[in-house]
């Protein structure tokens, strides 16, 4: 998976923040467990354990695909980190902490394909308040023209998963498609619960929303 300059900076600073508010002995090599505990408590909330576990899980493979140190890291049942304090320190200073920043961007990079700039930039805020995160565009999300857009698709899935059943030969293609359709207009309804002021709080999805957040991740 491809990452933008800035997915990698936001990791970075993101680290590098984690790494500064500590003022215990804890080594560089735990910043990017807090820094990925801290996202996981407010994430699970919206889209579910095993949904943020299964994110987790596929940038924790992506990552390793980089940065081969850290193929002792698992990810448990409940979506914490373990194994990130045995991989062995940097000999090179400038490059200390560099598996966990790795991790943290294809975590990220994921949080932007599947949800969104808005509510990843909003989680981010959240878990480092501090931090100053900077949204590419200013505008305030239209909430309920989402909504509208995300029901129309929804219905389209619908159509799609009729003529399915209608027609044997292409089923399995009509219901892909349905498939892609339902998780874009998820997608949307996720983008509908940020209010427009971003200071307000990510909201829950809707039980029907998780499941097909879930059943794109497979």
């Amino acid at each position: 998976m491809t990452l933008s300059r800035e997915t990698h900076e936001l990791a970075r600073r993101l680290f590098d923040h984690e790494a500064a508010a500590d003022d215990s002995s804890a080594p560089t090599d735990s910043v990017a467990g807090r820094v990925c505990e801290k996202l996981r408590r407010p994430l699970s909330a919206i889209v579910g354990v095993a949904n943020y576990r299964s994110l987790l899980s596929r940038a924790l493979t992506l990552a390793k695909m980089e940065a081969p140190t850290l193929g002792a890291v698992q990810v448990t049942t409940d979506g914490s980190l373990e194994g990130l304090r045995e991989i062995p320190a940097q000999a090179d200073e400038n490059h200390t902490g560099e598996e966990g920043v790795v991790l943290i961007a294809q975590l990220l990079g994921l949080f932007l394909a599947f949800l969104g700039e808005a509510l990843t930039l909003q989680l981010v805020s959240e878990v480092s308040p501090h931090l100053e995160v900077i949204r590419k565009s200013g505008l305030p999300i239209p909430c309920e023209e989402i909504l509208q857009e995300a029901a129309q698709l929804n219905k389209v899935g619908d159509r799609l998963e009729s003529l399915a059943c209608q027609h044997p030969l292409v089923e399995d293609a009509l219901m892909s498609i349905s498939a892609n359709i339902r998780n874009t207009a998820t997608t949307m309804e996720i983008l509908a619960l940020i209010r427009s002021d971003s200071a307000g709080p990510a909201k829950a999805l809707p039980a029907h929303s998780r499941r097909s957040f879930g059943q794109n991740l497979r």
